[in-house]
């Protein structure tokens, strides 16, 4: 006699229920029901944020999501691109957006232990009493100055001079 090794979540189903392919199915169809819930959520956000963009449409893909439109400015786009990335779950946002008015983009800022946005103000423009440029450049995002979070990404628009 031999012992031989099986893989005992193949082949037939012999005690009833679900056959292995049937059960990752639907885990697969769970899996794009809850990303499309989650894509349609972040729409609504973006919306009840009144950050215009014309036909918005946001795509999650495991922990990548595209998100497509045409935004009013390049800061509604940088702030659409945040409300997405700083969401739980999201690691990369590829973005798709056209813009109708141009401008300078922002550099971004990934905010760490320690931060806040006058010590941020002051590593970008040299002034830590310009913060409130940064907290403004992320409303309505941000309602208090004082709760940032480490992993935030915050935008750093570019000041003329």
């Amino acid at each position: 006699m031999s012992l031989f090794s099986f893989i005992k979540t193949a082949g037939a189903t012999i005690f009833g229920g679900k056959s292995s392919a049937e059960k990752a199915a639907e885990v697969e169809a769970a899996e794009v029901r809850a990303e499309e819930a989650a894509a349609a959520k972040l729409e609504e956000t973006i919306n009840d944020l009144q950050l215009q963009v014309e036909n918005l449409n946001v795509h999650i893909d495991d922990d990548r999501a595209s998100v497509s439109g045409m935004a009013h400015d390049q800061a509604t786009r940088e702030k659409v691109v945040l409300v997405i990335g700083n969401s739980e779950g999201i690691a990369s946002v590829d973005d798709q957006m056209t813009v109708e008015h141009s401008e300078p983009e922002a550099q971004f800022h990934t905010v760490v232990s320690g931060d806040s946005l006058s010590k941020i103000a002051r590593e970008y423009y040299g002034d830590a009493m310009k913060y409130p440029v940064i907290f403004e450049a992320n409303k309505p995002m941000l309602t208090d100055p004082d709760k940032i979070y480490p992993g935030q990404v915050l935008r750093i628009p570019h000041m003329e001079g």
